[in-house]
């Protein structure tokens, strides 16, 4: 067996940085729920982000898609969106005590009886949110009210953490669908039968479509779009917002995105997610590198404009 010094290496460091999330997490776990929540939050703005980048990459992304921000907004936002990123982690982790939390959330929005009814119908329906608010409120939220809710996923690069972080995603809600060959087959043989899937895509697409966020060209997969036209699916815009007390959430449904082309839906779905983000920017996690200019063609902001405007004047 012909092991490299790099991949032990690159196994060794995965273990001991999962020993020290495990551990992290196991502190926090210790604490009562409010307490628990406030400190991860706390931990993830002043300490982690920092140390890790995150919070230069949240002043790097700004200034790309908005660089007439104040600076005094520039620097909220590094230490806010940190912090919503840490109390979504531990939540997510906090398994029955955050579903508790989910089972009062009345659904609002243009598409909460729309959902209702393709519920009722068992028609096919593909959620889509993005790395907003706690992304799992929605899911929680409707598995407590009884929909058929299924999740596609990536498995994280940290096999070590991935373990666990799958079983704490899994205790939310089941049926859950890795991204790959086997777990795609499930998904699709779930969404045929009548259930809900969710998706989330707002993180770079090595071979995504070129299509605007934030005025700016970004990878964008379209694969719930052409789901969508496929199955003949809904395809819905879902959020959870998190509130101004930190700690609770509303559910946010959009009205469906209309079926036309994948391009064209995946743009909806893009500018849905910008309209909400922009009404709370701390939300959103800016801690991506989402747009990769560096990767995208020369002419990308032509093309983008060019498209745009042919939109705009059919």
């Amino acid at each position: 067996m012909n092991i490299k010094r790099g991949e032990i290496e690159g196994t060794l460091g995965q273990y001991l940085g999962n020993l020290a999330t495990r551990g992290l997490l196991s502190l926090a776990l210790a604490l009562p729920y409010k307490s628990r929540v406030r400190f991860m939050g706390w931990f993830m703005s002043r300490v982690f982000a920092p140390l890790a980048g995150y919070s230069k990459r949240v002043r790097e992304n700004l200034h790309h898609v908005m660089p007439e921000l104040p600076e005094a907004e520039v620097k909220r936002l590094m230490r806010d969106v940190p912090n919503n990123a840490g109390r979504t982690l531990i939540e997510i982790y906090s398994g029955p005590e955050f579903i508790a939390k989910m089972k009062d959330i009345r659904l609002e929005g243009p598409g909460a009886g729309i959902l209702r009814e393709a519920r009722d119908n068992r028609r096919p329906v593909i959620l889509h949110t993005g790395h907003f608010g706690n992304y799992d409120a929605p899911r929680a939220a409707l598995i407590a009210h009884g929909y058929d809710v299924g999740s596609l996923y990536n498995p994280m690069k940290n096999k070590f953490f991935n373990a666990h972080y799958v079983k704490a995603i899994g205790t939310i809600g089941q049926p859950l669908f890795p991204r790959g060959r086997r777990g795609y087959a499930k998904l699709l043989k779930h969404l045929k039968s009548g259930g809900m899937i969710g998706f989330l895509s707002d993180v770079y697409v090595r071979h995504g479509a070129i299509l605007s966020f934030f005025g700016k060209p970004a990878r964008t997969a379209l694969s719930a779009a052409e789901l969508a036209l496929k199955y003949d699916a809904l395809l819905v815009p879902i959020y959870g917002v998190r509130l101004e007390d930190g700690l609770n959430f509303r559910v946010r449904v959009e009205a469906p995105i209309p079926h036309s082309t994948p391009e064209e839906m995946a743009q909806a779905l893009n500018d849905s997610l910008e309209a909400i983000t922009r009404q709370h920017m701390e939300q959103w996690f800016w801690i991506h590198r989402r747009w990769k200019p560096e990767r995208l063609p020369k002419d990308a902001e032509d093309v983008l404009k060019k498209a745009m405007s042919e939109d705009t004047s059919q």
